[in-house]
C-alpha cells in the first residue's frame, strides 16, 4: 500500500467522514482547514510518521511532542491561562510576539494532529480532547482579535464544527 499523504476523504476512516462530512475539512487547499494550510498539512504528516514509529504507545505523547517543538514551551504550560483575552490581545500588539507561530501555528498544529488520529484511526484518544479544545478555543479568540480580517466569521465556523466533532469522536 503506498503511503499516505495528506487529507484524502476517499482513504479516510469512515467514522471521520460520518462525524465530520463538510468539504471545508477534507480541502487541503483552504487555509481556513485543518489541513488546508503548509502549517496543518505538515502536521499531519508529522502526526502519521510518529504514529508509524510509536504504534502503542499513547498519541498523548505526539501532541506533547508538538507543543514542546512547536511551541517551544513544557506541554503543560499550554492551558486555558492562554485563552486570556487581554493576554491575546497583547501578544498580538507585541511587535516582538511571533503571533504566527506560538498562537496560530501552534494550535493549527494541535488541531491537525488531534483530528489526524481521527482522520486514520476513527477516534480521538479521550486525554487528547482538551488539549484540541483548548487549540480550537484559541483560534476562536485569535482569529476574533485580527482586525479586519475577513475571513474571520468562516473561520470561527469552522472550529465550531470541529468543536463539535471533537465532542462526538
Amino acid at each position: 500500500m503506498d503511503e499516505l499523504y495528506g487529507i484524502d476523504i476517499e482513504t479516510a476512516h469512515e467514522r471521520a467522514k460520518t462525524l465530520i462530512p463538510e468539504d471545508f475539512f477534507w480541502s487541503c487547499a483552504d487555509e481556513l482547514s485543518p489541513f488546508g494550510s503548509d502549517e496543518g498539512d505538515c502536521a499531519l504528516a508529522e502526526w502519521r510518521d510518529w504514529r508509524k514509529s510509536n504504534p502503542t504507545t499513547p498519541s498523548i505523547e505526539c501532541l506533547k511532542w508538538t507543543i514542546e517543538s512547536v511551541g517551544e514551551m513544557l506541554w503543560n504550560q499550554y492551558n486555558t491561562a492562554l485563552l486570556d483575552k487581554e493576554l491575546l490581545f497583547n501578544q498580538i500588539a507585541d511587535g516582538n510576539f511571533d503571533d504566527n507561530q506560538y498562537i496560530y501555528t501552534l494550535d493549527i498544529s494541535v488541531i491537525a494532529t488531534g483530528f489526524g488520529q481521527l482522520v486514520d484511526e476513527g477516534m480521538i484518544d479521550p486525554a487528547n480532547k482538551p488539549l484540541i479544545q483548548l487549540a480550537i478555543d484559541r483560534q476562536i479568540l485569535w482569529s476574533q482579535l485580527q482586525p479586519g480580517w475577513q475571513h474571520a466569521g468562516d473561520y470561527i465556523n469552522h472550529m465550531n464544527i470541529l468543536t463539535r466533532a471533537l465532542a462526538e469522536a
